[in-house]
C-alpha cells in the first residue's frame, strides 16, 4: 500500500487555496489527513475537500508540528511564506510555496515540472520549493521543447493578465466597476486594488515599476524564466492588467539559433506534456481564456513565421492563471516529490 501524507494548505480559503484543494481531490492525492490553514480571522470557517466541510485552524508557528505536517502547500502571500514556511520546515515538512519570497533564492529550486522536474530534488538544501510567477509558469511550458528543438535566443512578450491574478479583492472590483458601468453611475467607479479603473480598461502597469523602467512582474518573468531554464535568454516583457476574470494570455515572440518552420514547431509543441495546440485561423480557433477556465492545460495557438526573418516564430499562449499559473502547478510540483520519495 503506497504512503499518504498529511498535508497542509496555508491560505485555504482564497482564490489559489480553493482551487488547490479542488485539484488535490481531482488527481486522488494520496492524503492521510487535510490540514486547512488560514489567519485566525478564517480560523473556525470551512472549505469543501472531497465532497466534506473540513474546518479551518488557524496559522501558527507550532501548528506543523502539532498536525505532523509532512506537505506544506502555501499561497497566503510572501510575508506569511516568509514568517511560517521556516516553521513548516523546521517541523520535517516540504514546503512548497507559490509567492516570489523564494523564487530568486540560489538554493531554492524554481520548478516548472515540464520543463526542470530534475530541480525537485534540490529541495533538501533550504526544505522549500517555489511556485513561479503565473505568466512564467505556461510561457517556459511552450518554450522548453522549442529550446530543445531550435536553440532558443531571445523572447517577448506582451501578457493580458487577468484580475484574478491580483486575488479575489480584484476580481470583485472589476464585477463591481461593471455593474457601476451599466447603471450609469460613473461616478462610483472608485479604483481600490488597481491604480486605474479596470472596468472596460487596460492597465499597462501590473506591481510597481523599478529603476530600469520594467515592473517588477515584468522582471520576475525575465528572471525566472533564466532560472527555470538553466540558459542565459534575453527576455523582455510588457505586462499588462485587462477586465477579464480568469485566464492569462501571452503573446509571445521568440527567436532562435537557427531557422524554424512554424508548421514544425506546431507539431513539436502538440506532442509536448500539458500542452493543446488550437491553431485553425481559418475556422477561428485559437486560445482564449474562456478556453482556458478550469482547464490544467496550457493552450497554444496563432502559431507563425515572421515575415522577415526565418529564425523567428510568434505564438499565443493562454493558460488558467489560478490553476496552471499556481495551484496545478504547486500539486503538479507535490506529486512529482511523492514520486521521488518511493525512488
Amino acid at each position: 500500500m503506497s504512503k499518504k501524507y498529511n498535508v497542509a494548505v496555508v491560505g485555504a480559503n482564497g482564490a489559489v487555496g480553493e482551487e488547490i484543494l479542488a485539484i488535490l481531490t481531482e488527481v486522488d492525492f494520496p492524503i492521510n489527513k487535510l490540514v486547512p490553514l488560514a489567519s485566525s480571522r478564517s480560523a473556525g470557517k470551512t472549505v469543501e475537500f472531497n465532497g466534506k466541510e473540513v474546518v479551518i485552524k488557524e496559522l501558527t508557528h507550532t501548528v506543523f508540528k502539532e498536525e505532523e505536517i509532512e506537505i506544506a502547500l502555501f499561497s497566503a502571500g510572501g510575508s506569511v511564506s516568509a514568517e511560517f514556511a521556516p516553521a513548516a520546515v523546521e517541523a520535517g515538512a516540504v514546503v512548497i510555496d507559490n509567492t516570489s519570497h523564494f523564487r530568486m533564492d540560489k538554493n531554492t529550486p524554481l520548478v516548472v515540472p515540464e520543463v526542470n522536474p530534475e530541480d525537485i530534488a534540490k529541495w533538501t538544501d533550504t526544505g522549500i520549493i517555489a511556485n513561479p510567477n503565473c505568466s512564467t509558469i505556461q510561457m517556459v511550458q511552450a518554450l522548453k521543447p522549442l529550446d530543445v528543438a531550435y536553440d532558443l535566443k531571445r523572447v517577448d512578450i506582451a501578457t493580458y493578465q487577468a484580475t484574478s491574478g491580483a486575488g479575489k479583492t480584484a476580481m470583485e472590483e472589476l464585477v463591481t466597476q461593471m455593474q457601476s458601468f451599466f447603471a450609469f453611475k460613473l461616478d462610483e467607479i472608485e479604483p481600490k486594488a488597481f491604480p486605474h479603473q479596470i472596468a472596460l480598461n487596460v492597465i499597462p502597469q501590473i506591481d510597481k515599476f523599478t529603476d530600469n523602467g520594467y515592473t517588477k512582474e515584468e522582471m520576475k518573468m525575465v528572471n525566472e524564466t533564466t532560472k527555470i531554464m538553466h540558459k542565459q535568454l534575453e527576455v523582455s516583457a510588457t505586462c499588462v492588467r485587462v477586465p477579464t476574470l480568469r485566464g492569462h494570455a501571452e503573446a509571445v515572440t521568440l527567436t532562435f539559433g537557427r531557422d524554424v518552420d512554424a508548421a514544425e514547431a506546431r507539431n513539436i509543441l502538440s506532442r509536448s506534456e500539458n500542452i493543446v495546440v488550437l491553431d485553425e485561423p481559418s475556422q477561428s480557433l485559437y486560445p482564449m481564456p474562456a478556453t482556458a477556465f478550469g482547464r490544467n492545460e496550457t493552450f497554444v495557438g496563432r502559431i507563425r513565421n515572421d515575415n522577415f526573418r526565418k529564425n523567428m516564430i510568434h505564438m499565443f499562449i493562454v493558460a488558467d492563471n489560478l490553476r496552471v499559473g499556481a495551484a496545478t502547478n504547486a500539486v503538479r510540483i507535490a506529486q512529482k516529490w511523492v514520486a521521488m520519495q518511493g525512488e
